[in-house]
């Protein structure tokens, strides 16, 4: 195998049990769900990381270990370290622009207030990156939307949540397997 065919899938989120069940920590559960019990491993790139192969592509999974706003060093860490070409990264993250079960796939664009797609595109040297984009919904009334994030799923989302995670993970294996735009057609939710 070509150093080059590997694949790197990182989901965003903050580190420790504090943030474990926040939307903010959607990409995480994504790749956790991925991993599918594999051992993750502390990778000097400030990141967990798996080595693993799904439907038979080479993938590196990772989950940077700083908190959002820092997540593009951890990234472009792991993108050199395994010599992963940016249109081979692919980034899981929540969204609020998105209603909470929807799901936009696409390639590049800007960071829409998202601090840690602002840190990923100055580290990665450009935006043009694979993105999955997991729907959290808009804060209710005046909430300040960097509070919503940090909040939990509520306990009607919790119901949904499985379910959207896994379909969030088939995919990110439509794209690795199929390309951007057939997972596109298959998982890409109209609004």
């Amino acid at each position: 195998m070509a150093e080059t065919e590997r694949w790197l899938v990182v989901g965003l989120g903050n580190p420790g049990p504090k943030y474990a069940g926040n939307r903010h920590n959607a990409g995480f559960m994504v790749v956790d769900d991925l991993a599918d019990g594999e051992r993750w491993k502390a990778h000097r790139a400030h990141a967990e990381a798996v080595e693993t192969r799904l439907d038979g592509v080479a993938v590196v999974l990772a989950k940077p270990r700083t908190y959002m706003n820092l997540s593009g060093g951890p990234v472009s860490g792991l993108a050199k370290f395994y010599k992963v070409p940016m249109e081979r990264i692919v980034v899981v993250h929540d969204e609020m622009d998105i209603d909470f079960g929807a799901l936009k796939l696409k390639k590049g664009g800007g960071s829409g207030g998202h601090n840690g797609l602002k840190s990923l595109t100055a580290s990665l040297g450009g935006p043009d990156y694979l993105r999955v984009r997991f729907g959290v919904g808009r804060p209710p009334g005046r909430m300040d939307p960097a509070v919503y994030v940090l909040r939990d799923f509520s306990s009607a989302e919790r119901g949904e949540l499985g379910l959207n995670v896994g379909r969030a993970a088939d995919a990110v294996r439509t794209v690795l397997r199929d390309g951007l735009e057939r997972a596109q057609n298959i998982y890409h939710t109209a609004v």
